[in-house]
C-alpha cells in the first residue's frame, strides 16, 4: 500500500516543474533576469556614448567654437616688447616693509621705432603694462636708409655705461647684452656694436643705445655741421 502512493506523488509533481519552467510569449520576464529592467536596455533614453553624446560633437563644427573649431584670432599688436631687467625692490616704512617689483623694457615696431621705459608696481603683470607705456611715450623715430641700415658712426654714454654703433655691410648684426635688443627692435639690420666701457647695467647700456641712435643724421646733413 504505501508503495503505490509514492508512486502516485512523483508522476504528480514533474508535470508542476514542467508547468513552471514554461512561460508563456506575451508574459512579464521575471525579476533579476538578463532582459529584465535592471540588466539591460529599458528603453527610457539612449545609452552613454550613443546618440546623446552628439551634443559634444557638434562643438567641433558649429560657429560657436569649440576645443577643436576655427576659434578666434588675436590681433598683433602693434609694438613688439622684450625684458632687459625685473628686480624685486624693498621701502621700509613705519609698520614694517613693502615690496614691489622694478621692470625694464625695450619696445619697438622693428620698422625704425623704438623706445625704453620702467614701471614699478605690486606685481609684475602691473609692472610690465606701465614700463610698455613709458617706453611708447619716450619712443624716437631712427634714421635708416633704404637697407634698414644706419647711414654713419655713433657714439654716447649714459651715466656709466659708453657705447659705439658702426655700420657694417654684410657683417648682420653683432651686437651684445641690451644693445641688441634695442638694435633688433628698431630693426636695424648689418650693424656692429661696442661697449666702450665696463659697465654691467642693461638699462644704462640700453638708455645709451638710445641717445647715440638720436644722434643720426643724414649723409648730407652731417656734412654741413662738420
Amino acid at each position: 500500500m504505501t508503495e503505490t502512493t509514492t508512486t502516485q506523488k512523483t508522476e504528480t509533481a514533474a508535470p508542476k516543474a514542467a508547468a513552471t519552467t514554461a512561460r508563456p510569449a506575451g508574459s512579464r520576464p521575471a525579476f533579476g533576469s538578463s532582459s529584465g529592467s535592471r540588466g539591460g536596455n529599458t528603453g527610457r533614453g539612449p545609452a552613454r556614448g550613443g546618440a546623446g553624446a552628439s551634443r559634444g560633437g557638434a562643438g567641433k563644427g558649429s560657429p560657436r567654437g569649440g576645443r577643436g573649431g576655427a576659434g578666434f584670432e588675436r590681433a598683433k599688436p602693434e609694438f613688439d616688447n622684450k625684458l632687459i631687467q625685473i628686480r624685486r625692490v624693498t621701502r621700509v616704512v613705519a609698520g614694517g616693509r613693502r615690496f614691489a617689483f622694478s621692470v625694464a623694457l625695450v619696445a619697438g615696431n622693428r620698422k625704425g621705432s623704438v623706445g625704453v621705459g620702467i614701471g614699478k608696481a605690486a606685481d609684475t603683470a602691473a609692472a610690465i603694462e606701465k614700463a610698455t607705456k613709458n617706453a611708447k611715450k619716450n619712443m624716437v623715430k631712427v634714421l635708416l636708409n633704404s637697407e634698414m641700415m644706419i647711414p654713419h658712426e655713433v657714439q654716447a654714454k649714459e651715466s656709466s655705461a659708453t657705447v659705439m654703433i658702426m655700420p657694417a655691410a654684410g657683417r648682420g648684426m653683432v651686437a651684445g647684452s641690451s644693445v641688441r635688443n634695442v638694435l633688433e627692435l628698431a630693426g636695424i639690420k648689418n650693424v656692429r656694436a661696442k661697449i666702450l666701457s665696463g659697465s654691467k647695467n642693461k638699462l644704462n647700456n640700453a638708455r645709451a643705445t638710445i641717445k647715440a641712435l638720436k644722434q643720426l643724421r643724414a649723409k648730407g646733413a652731417k656734412a654741413a655741421t662738420e
